[in-house]
């Protein structure tokens, strides 16, 4: 059953395709930051461990959080890698194994990358579809990540 909340149906459908992004992207996120939680050594090792354990467990909340908004709004929730990877505006490197300060520039590049789109994505719920709640909601995980990249710039 679709919800009666004043957003038409092909208006709900199009922010579920917008919020099916964001999840791609921040799952692909999330097994980029719980590798390089698995696999960072060196000096500050303890401290980028539970840094990048941090940053992980707030993405996979993130996630779920998305998801459940996407059926809040009507729509079925995509939940493969496969589906992921066709939709993420972030890159994979399988097989890469970089040094820890690599670890974090690329984490740091990939959160600046998904705040440019959810900047993007909210602009475009507020004023194109008018939907205040996504819009509201895309801005506090904008924000979020806005956090986890000023982390993470600090230690370059």
């Amino acid at each position: 059953m679709q919800p009666h909340i004043v957003i038409p149906e092909k208006t709900l459908k199009a922010i579920a395709a917008l919020l099916s992004v964001a999840l791609a992207d921040e799952s692909v996120l999330y097994m980029k930051t719980r590798k390089f939680h698995w696999n960072v050594s060196g000096e500050s090792f303890m401290e980028l461990h539970l840094l990048f354990e941090k940053q992980y467990k707030e993405l996979e909340e993130a996630i779920d959080e998305i998801a459940e908004r996407i059926n809040k709004l009507g729509s079925k929730t995509i939940g493969t890698m496969k589906e992921y990877m066709e939709l993420t505006n972030l890159k994979e490197a399988p097989g890469k194994y970089p040094a820890r300060m690599e670890m974090i520039k690329e984490l740091l590049a990939d959160h600046e990358t998904i705040i440019v789109h959810l900047r993007k994505a909210v602009d475009e719920c507020a004023d194109k579809y008018k939907d205040a709640g996504t819009a509201d909601f895309l801005t506090g995980l904008m924000e979020a990540h806005e956090t986890d990249a000023w982390k993470l710039r600090r230690y370059l």
